[in-house]
């Protein structure tokens, strides 16, 4: 059986096996702190029997005006618990989060553009292409801005995709 919670301290010992994959980001320690203090509703864990760590999300919200938005900044599941949807129920949660207590217009995250199976994945939880974000990962591969629309924005606006393509110093952090 399979629990979803609240990502602890604890837990950052606990979840670097599910790192391994080489197509999942890893950070510093401090990173992954500021993102439990800051956002603590954006971080949770799914743990399995025995309290192994099969997967995390962790994300933010941040922006201005209809440019507020649920981040994604990680979500990951251990190859072995793959294709069980663990992903899905993670990404629900945070969109729910973002959606019904953040009141957000929308959720974006990043992807590299060569990871194939995870732009159809999530392509089949409703995300577009927004934009190509040119040389975003460490300076030499590209990556999709892919976003969802929330139930605020009505008119979906916030998911019209972006004639162009755009490097990473044209995007606007908050």
């Amino acid at each position: 059986m399979t629990t979803i919670r609240r990502f602890s301290c604890n837990d950052l010992l606990r979840f670097a096996s599910v790192n391994f994959d080489h197509l999942t980001e890893t950070f510093n320690m401090s990173f992954y702190m500021t993102y439990l203090a800051r956002w603590p509703d954006y971080f949770h864990v799914a743990e399995g029997p025995g309290n192994k760590v099969m997967g995390y999300i962790m994300g933010k919200v941040e922006g201005q005006g209809e440019s507020w938005h649920g981040h994604v900044t990680a979500v990951t599941v251990a190859s072995e618990y793959r294709r069980q949807q663990l992903a899905k129920k993670l990404m629900n949660l945070l969109e729910e989060i973002s959606d019904k207590i953040d009141k957000a217009y929308f959720v974006d995250l990043f992807v590299r553009a060569s990871n194939t199976p995870a732009i159809k994945m999530y392509e089949k939880l409703g995300y577009v292409i927004y934009r190509r974000v040119l040389r975003y990962y460490s300076g030499e591969e590209d990556g999709l801005d892919m976003r969802k629309a929330l139930s605020r924005d009505v008119g979906k606006k916030s998911i019209i995709p972006l004639k162009r393509p755009v490097t990473p110093d044209e995007l606007e952090y908050d």
